[in-house]
């Protein structure tokens, strides 16, 4: 064997071995996430309970200023669907803003992307998720994430009166397979009735030609942010949208990988609002925050989280949930980046 022979083999056989390491180690990694317990997700969170002293709960709409402070539950759905618990698991919350990629999904699935990205943007912000960014300059939302996206995209789903509504607590309780989630009507009469600022982005976006319909609408968008469920089922949300639209059970009535991606995609951008670009660096997965306490995250093809504790840090985010999602991103390795 001459030289060039030798060295060419050599080179082959390192390059087999360095693939087949690597081909081993994210075996083990893989592995690593299975091993996910009851007693990991309550170590995790024991180890986090106290931020909740760090935040407060949201008074702004007198509700929700009744929530507990103290309360906390952890919940992940693995790959194989299976659920584990921790925490104050049957307490349940208002989703707030985390009914906004459920709208969403409906809205595309009956409009088409385009038509609804026409109205408003893909961008990230800078701003809290209550601001007016730049409704009054282009007259578009910057994204379906924020409120005033939110609300345009509540107005595009088809349907007269509360239909638009009903369509997403039916989508909600389909993805979570719990027919008892309904809305809690002492929050909504709340939102209601202190909800000015978002009544001021409805009339701009109506003004701007994106809103065709009346106040009805708006009330629809109260209710779906009035959707109560638990932790365990924003970590099947976080699965539904981690798995292509499959349930935690294989039901695969909604399978569309794109769709999927595009919730994901936003989820990950300005799900988390200002504090988005912060949190991809740390967290590095596809959030949606909700400022009744809850977030919901997917971790892509793997498995879905869902968190509670209703004390919220400065950004509208739950304290003790960031860090509990943090705790478990890092033990597990299961950042994007």
């Amino acid at each position: 064997m001459n030289n060039n022979s030798f060295l060419l083999s050599a080179k082959r056989i390192c390059i087999a071995a360095f693939l087949s390491f690597n081909t081993v180690m994210y075996a083990q990694r893989a592995a690593d996430v299975s091993t996910i317990s009851e007693k990991t997700l309550n170590s995790i969170l024991e180890k986090n309970r106290t931020y909740y002293t760090q935040g407060k709960v949201a008074d702004y709409i007198p509700e929700l200023g009744k929530m507990d402070a103290g309360a906390i539950a952890f919940s992940v759905v693995g790959k194989s669907g299976k659920i584990f618990n921790a925490g104050d698991v049957h307490k349940k919350f208002t989703m707030q803003s985390i009914s906004k990629i459920i709208a969403l999904m409906i809205a595309v699935n009956e409009k088409g992307e385009a038509d609804v990205f026409n109205k408003m943007g893909y961008f990230g912000t800078d701003r809290p998720f209550n601001h007016f960014s730049n409704l009054e300059t282009t007259g578009k939302p910057l994204n379906p994430m924020m409120n005033a996206g939110a609300i345009l995209t509540t107005s595009l789903i088809s349907g007269e009166g509360e239909k638009p509504f009903l369509k997403i607590l039916d989508l909600v309780r389909y993805i979570t397979k719990n027919n008892t989630i309904d809305y809690n009507t002492s929050v909504y009469e709340s939102e209601k009735s202190t909800g000015h600022r978002n009544r001021g982005m409805f009339y701009l976006m109506k003004n701007n030609g994106l809103i065709s319909g009346n106040e009805d609408q708006l009330d629809n968008y109260f209710k779906q942010c009035s959707i109560e469920l638990t932790a365990e089922d924003l970590a099947k949300i976080g699965y539904f949208f981690a798995n292509q639209c499959v349930r935690f059970d294989g039901d695969s009535a909604y399978k569309n990988e794109d769709l999927a991606r595009l919730i994901q995609s936003q989820m990950l951008i300005a799900g988390m609002y200002e504090f988005s670009g912060e949190y991809a660096r740390t967290v590095g997965l596809p959030s949606k925050s909700g400022v009744g306490g809850g977030i919901t995250v997917s971790v892509p093809g793997k498995m879905g989280i869902g968190v509670f504790s209703p004390a919220l840090d400065r950004h509208g985010n739950s304290s003790a949930g960031y860090h509990m999602i943090l705790d478990l991103v890092k033990q597990y390795d299961l950042s994007l980046f």
